[in-house]
């Protein structure tokens, strides 16, 4: 009976863990498609909107998808329904590659410049 409880209770652990884990990267962003990309535009930008355990993709051609995590490897893939294919994607979140060999990169853009804004010179009249 002691081992048995202590079983489900692995378990239970296993799936917490499992659940937690798919919530801990956000994909959210703007990727560059760096290979086998569609129509040769390679370099086009393609967009990631993460909403919960939603997903939607806009690819280098503009087409959208919605793509939810995949239920055998929900920490590290996605599933897109409408092209029945899966997506892998990295533990950073900073490349996703597709099951038909397209990859996005994750475009880290450089911070806006800094304004600087001095105070208005006030002349006085003597």
């Amino acid at each position: 009976m002691r081992r048995i409880s202590l079983a489900l209770g692995l378990i239970a652990a296993a799936c917490a863990a499992t659940a937690a884990s798919a919530e801990t990267i956000n994909l959210t962003g703007t990727y560059r498609c760096i290979q086998m990309c569609r129509d040769g535009m390679l370099g086009a930008a393609t967009f990631v909107t993460q909403n919960g355990d939603a997903v939607n993709l806009t690819t280098e051609t503009g087409e959208s998808y919605r793509a939810w995590p995949d239920w055998n490897a929900p920490a590290s893939r996605i599933w897109i329904d409408a092209r029945g294919e899966g997506a892998v994607y990295s533990p950073d979140g900073m490349r996703i590659q597709f099951d038909d060999g397209r990859v996005w990169q994750r475009e880290i853009l450089p911070p806006p410049p800094v304004v600087v804004r001095r105070a208005p010179v006030a002349y006085y009249a003597r």
